[in-house]
């Protein structure tokens, strides 16, 4: 894979063209000091650090059970976790979804005070945040992980089992730039946040665990 750095390596990804399913493992630097961590493709992983590749290498080679699945299991990420002075924050599903023209399929309020809770929060992890809300649910938009687009959801408790979470979904895609793609994190079990992400036509792409500094 070269030179390659993770944003061409997820912008491949966007249209459908994924690394090779060879086994094999790829390291490439973190694409900014905020973000490191595993990108698990089929039968390929990309584990993004500025740690040396031989240690992640050797460090995967160490790990009992199968290798396609070593990047992603618990000694992996622990080791790695030690190693950077990080936390690992979840395994997530990671999905991707086109830009939709038009506008969104529900009513949104978006919140310009920088200072409220949600927005900080999201600053955390993302830049160019917009927060919106809806009756019932939050919308949240940014770049994420090399630069790429991502897409969060809340649906309040009493807002559930109406199809909120796909329609905040689904606005995620109107509120794209032209010619974006947007991806989305779920946790596996979490399968409310996976069926409204899929209805709303979020493709799986793979699998994904960021290691952040302090407490997620």
């Amino acid at each position: 894979m070269g030179v390659r750095g993770l944003a061409e390596i997820l912008a491949d990804a966007a249209g459908g063209v994924f690394p090779p399913p060879d086994g094999t493992v790829t390291v490439v630097p973190q694409p900014s000091p905020r973000d490191t961590g595993v990108l698990a493709f089929a039968a390929h992983s990309v584990v993004f650090t500025d740690e040396d590749p031989a240690w992640v290498h050797e460090t995967l080679a160490a790990v009992a059970g199968d290798p396609l699945a070593a990047p992603l299991c618990p000694p992996f990420l622990t080791a790695f976790a030690e190693r950077t002075g990080r936390t690992v924050n979840n395994i997530d599903l990671l999905s991707v979804a086109d830009r939709l023209p038009g506008e969104p399929p529900l009513p949104l309020a978006e919140i310009e005070d920088r200072e409220h809770l949600r927005v900080l929060r999201a600053l955390d992890y993302r830049e160019d945040v917009r927060v919106f809300t809806a009756d019932g649910g939050v919308l949240i938009l940014g770049r994420g992980v090399a630069g790429r687009w991502e897409a969060a959801i809340e649906v309040d408790p009493q807002a559930q089992g109406r199809g909120l979470g796909r329609a905040l979904a689904t606005a995620a895609r109107h509120l794209l730039p032209e010619g974006g793609a947007v991806w989305a994190q779920q946790a596996p079990g979490n399968a409310p946040s996976v069926r409204a992400f899929q209805a709303a036509g979020y493709r799986p792409a793979g699998a994904e665990a960021l290691l952040v500094v302090g407490q997620p």
